[in-house]
């Protein structure tokens, strides 16, 4: 006991057998209060408790989830941390609020970059034993059936798969497409997703269904892989503005992607809007931030984990959910959008 009368505390874990000795109990006793099992008086609750709160102890996880078969936590599986999966775990940590489950963030970034098939391997690591069931963000594979619920947002291509929750992509590059033609750009390039991602080829179909609704030839010249990676898009971006007859608008599939073509079309001395406009999609922080600022197709980011994350204590609590929810999308205009250049 420390001098002003609180619990001493000790180098290294903090044990059970900490716990019992500074609360003059028996180690049988700290166990049944921190399992919250019944036959401890209430004096000796609260006092083992102030205890417990004191020297910090934390019961393992993997132990206490063998002998009650569940762990009370969510994994969040990403790939990386990087804008789009911070901006979800800001709405997935908001909606857990209440729910009497803790969060356990994951990130299986492989040396080098994504790793095909991380997410299975990450499972096959938590489920069970750390996490009652998890949240996996933009997978490399089709999920199949696991031990645990799981909920995907913006899913994989596949025909079946677990729930998922995604923006309305082909609307929103309707409307992002849409936007530019009004601007009066009709040589519009696309620089494409990741190709095994469902939300990725609904946007190119998107891109496609404004172009010929506007009566404009769809030119598969003006279409590049980037694969919301840098280097492809960089890359794709160079090929594009370097044609003799370069667009004169970009629609990029996201807004790392959108954000690699200003930069590409600085280098090159292009301005923009003045000679270029650029659209991405998503909104991270960092669209708002650019120079010019970013135009773009805002996805409710934060509403999208707080579903995901809804959805899966539905699944939790044994209750059925929509196989997909979509949420729609908004279009922000800033400062990388405008009118067609004269003479195009």
């Amino acid at each position: 006991m420390g001098t002003d009368g609180t619990p001493s505390l000790s180098l290294g874990r903090v044990t059970i057998a900490d716990v019992a000795r500074e609360a003059g109990v028996s180690v049988p006793t700290v166990s049944k209060v921190v399992n919250g099992r019944y036959g401890v008086a209430p004096t000796t609750f609260k006092r083992v408790m102030e205890v417990v709160a004191a020297l910090g102890y934390e019961t393992s996880l993997v132990a206490a989830s063998l002998r009650r078969q569940q762990t009370n936590v969510i994994g969040i599986l990403v790939a990386e941390f990087e804008s789009f999966s911070v901006e979800l775990l800001k709405g997935i940590s908001s909606a857990a609020t209440g729910t009497g489950y803790e969060l356990l963030a994951y990130s299986a970034l492989a040396p080098g970059g994504v790793s095909p098939g991380w997410e299975r391997r990450s499972l096959s690591r938590l489920a069970g034993t750390l996490i009652d069931g998890a949240i996996i963000v933009t997978p490399t594979v089709l999920i199949p059936t696991t031990s645990i619920p799981v909920v995907a947002i913006d899913p994989h291509t596949g025909q079946a798969g677990p729930s998922a929750i995604d923006s309305d992509n082909v609307d929103a590059a309707r409307v992002a497409t849409r936007y530019l033609i009004e601007l009066g750009h009709r040589r519009i390039a696309h620089i494409r997703g990741r190709s095994d991602l469902t939300s990725a080829q609904l946007r190119e179909t998107g891109y496609r269904e404004s172009l010929e609704e506007a009566g404009i030839a769809f030119d598969p010249a003006l279409v590049r892989d980037g694969g919301y990676q840098a280097a492809l898009t960089a890359e794709a971006a160079r090929e594009l503005l370097t044609r003799q007859d370069r667009p004169t608008a970009v629609f990029a599939a996201n807004d790392m992607s959108a954000l690699g073509v200003l930069a590409v079309a600085h280098e090159l001395g292009l301005r923009v809007p003045q000679d270029l406009s650029v659209i991405g999609f998503d909104d991270v922080p960092e669209a708002a931030r650019s120079t010019p600022q970013l135009t773009t197709m805002a996805q409710p980011l934060h509403e999208l984990g707080a579903q995901a994350l809804r959805m899966l204590v539905d699944l939790l609590g044994g209750n059925e959910v929509p196989q997909q929810v979509l949420l729609p999308a908004e279009l922000v205009v800033r400062e990388s959008t405008g009118p067609v250049p004269l003479g195009s």
